[in-house]
């Protein structure tokens, strides 16, 4: 699946209709960190993914930045930077993760019966997004994977949406400004991003149906699953104007 094979883009309003007044005033707060971060950054010429790249040599496709990952060994979570998609017109992205310690107790991997190894028991982790960014380090999309991408276990959506508020990196290795950003994008764009795993369900099992003889978690010609173009100051406006009417 083409990145740029984007399907109809929902409406911010629409996508915040499910989500009361305290959990909008949470994300909008999370959008004025989100902003706060930018704003320190500009003032000296840096950005979220320079701040990621820096001291790490010559930048190679694939390769994941900072070396090590950025791991947060009391929430789980964790998550890295890279590049290899040159045709979408991307610098790279962010793929972000929980591992099974941050997890809910009482999330299970979803059922597989095909034979690929995947990581369980306190080993598994889930991927939650992927995060586009263009050359001046600001994102573009939000997008989600098929398995094999990440090589992550396969966690339902619904489980998954119920990991984004356990994302949390608190602390300040690589760059305090960066771990600040990604946390606070996660619960700016957490509509957005439950939309992108139920699309993913929809679209893995879709394409299962296509191909019944394939394990479509394994499947190469099945890469990127859901994607949707992303404004932080649309956003922040959306919320906002959605406080300010106080439509429940």
């Amino acid at each position: 699946m083409n990145q740029l094979e984007a399907a109809t883009e929902p409406r911010i309003a629409d996508l915040l209709r499910a989500f009361g007044p305290e959990e909008c005033e949470v994300m909008l707060q999370a959008g004025y960190e989100v902003r706060e971060c930018f704003r320190v950054l500009d003032k000296v010429g840096l950005n979220v993914v320079g701040e990621i790249l820096k001291d790490q040599g010559t930048f190679y496709e694939l390769q994941h930045y900072p070396k090590g990952d950025v791991y947060d060994m009391e929430t789980h979570a964790q998550y890295y930077y890279h590049a290899h998609r040159p045709e979408s017109g991307e610098h790279g992205h962010f793929h972000t993760f929980l591992r099974a310690a941050g997890m809910p107790r009482d999330i299970r991997p979803a059922p597989y019966e095909g034979d690929a190894p995947r990581p369980l028991g306190k080993d598994a982790v889930s991927h939650l997004v992927a995060i586009s960014m263009d050359a001046q380090g600001y994102p573009t999309h939000l997008f989600t994977t098929n398995r094999w991408v990440t090589a992550e276990t396969w966690y339902r959506a619904e489980d998954v949406v119920r990991m984004i508020d356990h994302f949390i990196i608190d602390h300040a290795w690589p760059s305090w400004a960066t771990n600040r950003w990604i946390t606070a994008m996660l619960t700016l764009f957490k509509p957005q991003i439950a939309h992108l795993l139920r699309e993913r369900d929809r679209v893995v099992a879709d394409w299962q149906r296509r191909y019944p003889d394939r394990d479509v978690f394994e499947d190469r010609e099945l890469d990127v699953t859901s994607i949707m173009p992303i404004s932080v100051e649309r956003q922040i406006e959306a919320l906002e104007a959605r406080l300010e009417r106080g439509d429940g």
